[in-house]
């Protein structure tokens, strides 16, 4: 499968939509939260995230649907912290207790190519929406060094449309999860 990043790193577009979400820093609407919060001067939104990617691991994974695991594994990188906060999280200490370390933007390109070197069949991208300005700036770095596998936007599924947007062509499979069907258990689990 040829990633649609690289036509957008041609254009230049990504490098764009690169600086549109960095700036989205300064006053954090990246998810439905709506904190507000400048996250350049270390304050935490709900996610408990800085301007800084914080990965606990990146690894081949083969836990997923067979057709994104393949045979080499799905090249996943768990981001530390979550905005939906679910009382029930199977990640608890990743996403509640915040473990792993804080990256840079250059860090988190060689975790990518590093799986990559590994045979894995996509980058997996594990609670990414907090963390997406740093994602799609190590992105940029990656693709200049060769990248060229697929991105997989595994999410909790509490997404905002217009940060979804700035995804269009740029992720190539969306794995959501689906929680809740009904608005009261979604307050009372994740409130």
């Amino acid at each position: 499968m040829y990633p649609r990043y690289l036509d957008l790193i041609a254009s230049g577009e990504l490098k764009v939509r690169a600086e549109k979400l960095k700036a989205i820093y300064k006053y954090c609407v990246l998810c439905p939260w709506d904190c507000r919060i400048d996250r350049t001067a270390g304050r935490y939104g709900v996610c408990n995230g800085t301007d800084k990617a914080k990965v606990s691991s990146a690894t081949p994974h083969f836990g997923e649907e067979p057709m994104i695991t393949g045979k080499n594994g799905s090249g996943t990188i768990f981001f530390s912290n979550c905005n939906l906060r679910c009382k029930f999280c199977q990640n608890y200490q990743i996403s509640k207790e915040g473990i792993g370390s804080e990256i840079s933007d250059e860090q988190l390109a060689e975790m990518m190519l590093m799986l990559q070197s590994k045979g894995c069949h996509n980058i997996n991208l594990v609670s990414p929406t907090h963390s997406l300005p740093n994602i799609i700036g190590a992105l940029i770095i990656a693709a200049e060094k060769g990248l060229n596998i697929p991105l997989v936007y595994n999410t909790n599924g509490y997404d905002k449309v217009e940060t979804l947007a700035l995804l269009d062509g740029i992720v190539d499979i969306y794995l959501p999860d689906t929680k809740y069907s009904a608005n009261n258990t979604a307050i009372r689990l994740s409130n």
